[in-house]
């Protein structure tokens, strides 16, 4: 998944990697807030759109809303109708965020990430590898190695316990989904984690469109990890890339 806007982007995404990508000095600090339960999807955008109108206008603070969502699928504004495998199975919403299918569910952080480029850069290649650097420090801590891919957004491990394709390529799975919008160049829905998701829920669907790899989890790579330990990290690793939080009230 990338990202829905009106802005071209014309620069490849790792060209602009950075490990920072800070607000201008005075800047107030980003809200937190992570929502207890399961958040149903139309709930969640409607916090985003509300929010996003609040920080566009200057009368809101950025914030990272952290959800879990009741299983799902989410058509991105590329989606191809032939990658949804199961239109049965679970609830399917059109989002307006860039990319194509996708799955949330128990046991997956999605992290909302409402910002406002003109306080940082209006750079939409670069935010995004902001996001996944945000994603592969965060999975450095649990001795994960999650890396990029030009061809293919979001974090990426290999897994060579398992066999070489016959291009002598190592197997590799997603762990972790960026899809984003900009809007008065603030932007909206964000990135989603696999900590320990029931894997086989992916099935109903091509995931990003992606046929030849598969997904992964922390639970799945052996680490026993529970939500909030992997919160504590999401949100000291965000500092060091998009600056200073506040727990929202």
């Amino acid at each position: 998944m990338l990202g829905k806007t009106d802005q071209p982007a014309t620069v490849n995404r790792l060209s602009v990697a950075t490990a920072r990508f800070l607000a201008t000095p005075g800047s107030p600090p980003v809200e937190w807030r992570i929502l207890p339960g399961l958040t149903e999807y139309e709930a969640a955008v409607a916090m985003m759109e509300e929010r996003v109108a609040r920080i566009a206008d200057g009368t809101a603070a950025e914030t990272v809303l952290l959800v879990e969502h009741p299983p799902l699928y989410t058509a991105g504004t590329s989606a191809n109708a032939a990658d949804l495998v199961d239109a049965t199975r679970f609830p399917v919403h059109a989002s307006g965020r860039g990319g194509e299918y996708t799955y949330h569910g128990p046991g997956q952080r999605v992290a909302y990430v409402l910002l406002d480029l003109k306080r940082r850069r209006q750079d939409i290649r670069a935010f995004v590898a902001g996001l996944e650097e945000w994603l592969i420090s965060t999975l450095a801590e649990f001795q994960i190695r999650g890396e990029r891919r030009e061809e293919r957004v979001g974090v990426w491990v290999r897994r060579p316990e398992r066999s070489v394709g016959l291009d002598g390529t190592v197997a590799e799975d997603k762990i972790a989904a960026i899809g984003i919008r900009v809007r008065r160049w603030v932007t909206f829905h964000g990135v989603s984690l696999n900590i320990d998701p029931n894997l086989s829920h992916f099935s109903g669907i091509v995931p990003c469109g992606i046929r030849e790899h598969g997904v992964t989890s922390l639970v799945d790579l052996g680490i026993p990890i529970f939500m909030p330990e992997v919160d504590m990290v999401l949100r000291a690793r965000f500092e060091e890339v998009f600056g200073k939080t506040v727990s929202a009230a």
